[in-house]
């Protein structure tokens, strides 16, 4: 096992400890607003190094030195409806969703062990890149994803056959929320490529920021929660 797998996992298992601890506490609403804040944070220093900083140089010999970067503004103004609003509005309905928590609990764990599968998988075998949006990722590691995705609702079938069977529309709904993960993934990491940066920051050892970490979560967490609006 690399230095970095074993940062991965503690860092992993340190995160889903305080995710439960908040899941099952009455300070859940100031859990995801912290988390939500930490994104926002990452997001807008992402933002300044894609789109500029907030504040730009104007005309050389003008009275106003700076003025706002418009562009940068309006992506800040959208990042920030959508994790508060959109992946906040979601957490809330999802977590109290026939008053059980622990329907959230399951859908983190199918995000954690998708992205982990991904990375073992994906390190262990290597083969053909899946896209050029990120050369790391591979056609391997997402069939590990996929793959891996299933373990969280094996682990859940344990406390609840009922809510948690083995059923088509289960494993379809792992599956679905793992495709999700790994399009949120690619979605940063094709920002993170066009601002030129590895990580959105250093706050969590082996992953960088925590944006790096739960890229796939904010917005697996919002589509899961339209999807079972929909059936």
């Amino acid at each position: 096992m690399t230095k970095e797998l074993q940062k991965r996992i503690i860092t992993s298992a340190v995160l889903l400890s305080l995710l439960i601890i908040f899941n099952f506490s009455k300070f859940f609403g100031m859990g995801v607003l912290i988390f939500a804040l930490f994104i926002c944070i990452e997001f807008s220093e992402l933002l300044s190094k894609l789109v500029g900083p907030g504040l730009i140089k104007h005309y050389r010999y003008s009275s106003y030195p700076e003025k706002l970067n418009l562009k940068y503004l309006t992506l800040q103004i959208l990042a920030i409806f959508y994790v508060l609003i959109v992946f906040g509005g979601s957490s809330f309905e999802l977590h109290g969703r026939s008053g059980n928590p622990i329907f959230f609990l399951f859908l983190l764990s199918i995000c954690f062990f998708s992205d982990i599968g991904g990375y073992v998988i994906g390190k262990s075998i290597g083969g053909k890149r899946l896209t050029k949006i990120s050369p790391k990722k591979t056609i391997s590691g997402s069939i590990g994803s996929f793959s891996f995705s299933i373990l969280a609702l094996l682990l859940f079938y344990n406390y609840d056959q009922y809510e948690y069977s083995l059923s088509i529309n289960n494993f379809l709904f792992c599956l679905i929320i793992s495709l999700v993960c790994q399009l949120g993934d690619l979605f940063i990491s094709y920002i993170k490529r066009k601002a030129k940066i590895k990580d959105t920051g250093n706050i969590l050892p082996g992953h960088g920021g925590l944006l790096d970490r739960v890229d796939g979560i904010i917005f697996a967490v919002p589509f899961a929660y339209l999807l079972l609006k929909l059936i």
